[in-house]
């Protein structure tokens, strides 16, 4: 193709040009930037506000100002449970306070109103073809519904700009409300024949999405809360809560918004990591046997993977300086309830060997786990071991954070994202001037 043989033919000398105007002008300010931040993904640029959490380097993320832990400890319990109501989350994301137990059940009861899934989302579910992706499946599933907005109903009625954020809220529980059937349908339909699970209406929100997967073991239900508690948010600045963010600032509804914040979450870079971690893990498992259990025979596995020029998927982070305390809430919930389970096991002793090695070969700066590293590992105990659907699991659980989000953008009126592009040769020329 024509094109493609011109683009073909420009690219080497393209490549050298920006690899040298990064490398020797890298540190040029371009405004209140730099030029390898610029062609670096704006890469640490403070440039997005979110007062619903934020990463702090040492501690990890906080959720309103509260740390895992304390959300964990704060929140209100279903009884008998270990991990805390959703709805109780839900309340924390938007009102910015610890709710009561009464508050939280008034969030899980509205959920329970809104939740009716509209017969057409399911019919274009079975419309698709087999073999698409489950991540498609989500993402049209959550766009499909946007002919239920009313933002979008009530914005083209003409209402006041100060009142966008009620139908704002309204989308968000509404579209909250539907997700764990919808999810746990597309997991019925593509992978169990078809065999789809009503609903029960005495469940919580999260262990409702547990009861509709069918795993029987009644653990999967608090499995679920702390799994879609810990990927709710993680600031503003990752790819599908900064999709979302960039798509609802132009007042697009919150279903053409989530479903866009969806698309960028399938990316490998991003919700696809949990899958490629635990890949690893059971590769380890199959090469080494026994010996994956031996930590000086999984030390060497791990140099192994490093010389072959791979990385060892789950461990680094851009802004932790430590073990991500979401990863450690996964690891106590496994360490109490399925200590033995081989896979969970090697992916502790993991923990224990991999950060040393990656400090020795130097590459690694933070070289600590992060979430990814082990939350396959907990699905795949339970039998949830349809490793393409583990980012649907992840999104269910990320929409939270994006509407909350989403809800407060607009409420404070946030105006529409705009950042300013230069071309190649005006960085150049810039560089040049500031030799």
């Amino acid at each position: 193709m024509l094109i493609k043989d011109k683009i073909a033919a420009q690219l080497p000398a393209w490549r050298d040009r920006v690899r040298k105007l990064v490398k020797e002008s890298g540190d040029v300010k371009v405004g209140d930037v730099t030029i390898s931040q610029v062609y670096g993904g704006m890469r640490d640029v403070k440039s997005l506000v979110t007062d619903i959490s934020y990463v702090d380097p040492a501690e990890g993320i906080r959720f309103r100002g509260y740390t895992i832990a304390e959300v964990l400890s704060k929140l209100p319990k279903p009884q008998g449970a270990d991990m805390p109501y959703i709805g109780g989350l839900y309340y924390l994301f938007l009102v910015g306070e610890v709710p009561t137990i009464e508050q939280a059940k008034e969030v899980e009861a509205e959920f329970k109103k809104r939740s009716n899934v509209p017969h057409y989302v399911f019919d274009m579910i079975r419309a698709l073809h087999v073999d698409a992706h489950p991540m498609t499946l989500f993402t049209l599933a959550v766009l499909t519904l946007q002919r239920e907005s009313l933002f979008a109903k009530e914005y083209h009625q003409g209402i006041k700009r100060d009142a966008y954020w009620e139908p704002m809220l309204e989308d968000s529980m509404n579209l909250i409300a539907k997700l764990p059937e919808i999810a746990a349908f597309i997991y019925r339909t593509k992978y169990k024949n078809g065999e789809i699970i009503s609903p029960d209406p005495d469940l919580d929100w999260a262990a409702n999405f547990a009861h509709m997967m069918g795993i029987t073991d009644p653990l999967y239900k608090d499995l679920s809360r702390l799994y879609f508690l810990l990927h709710s948010d993680h600031e503003s600045g990752n790819v599908s809560a900064h999709t979302a963010h960039l798509v609802a600032s132009s007042l697009s509804d919150i279903y053409y918004a989530a479903s866009a914040g969806l698309s960028g979450l399938a990316g490998p870079l991003h919700g696809l990591a949990n899958q490629e971690c635990l890949r690893w893990l059971l590769d380890v498992k199959e090469k080494c046997g026994e010996c994956s259990y031996d930590k000086e025979s999984l030390r060497q596995f791990a140099w192994d993977t490093l010389n072959n020029g791979q990385v060892i998927p789950g461990y680094g982070h851009a802004v932790l300086r430590k073990t991500d305390p979401r990863y450690t809430a996964q690891l106590e919930f496994g360490k109490k309830y399925f200590p033995d389970d081989e896979v969970f096991r090697l992916a502790s002793l993991v923990y224990d060997v991999v950060p040393d090695v990656l400090r020795e070969q130097g590459k690694a700066k933070d070289p600590w786990p992060n979430v990814d590293a082990i939350s396959g590992s907990l699905q795949y105990h339970f039998g949830v071991r349809e490793f393409d659907f583990y980012t649907v699991i992840f999104g269910v659980g990320r929409l939270l954070g994006i509407s909350a989000n989403a809800v407060w953008a607009r409420a404070l009126g946030q105006p529409i994202e705009r950042p300013k592009s230069l071309t190649t040769a005006m960085l150049e020329e810039i560089a040049n001037k500031a030799r």
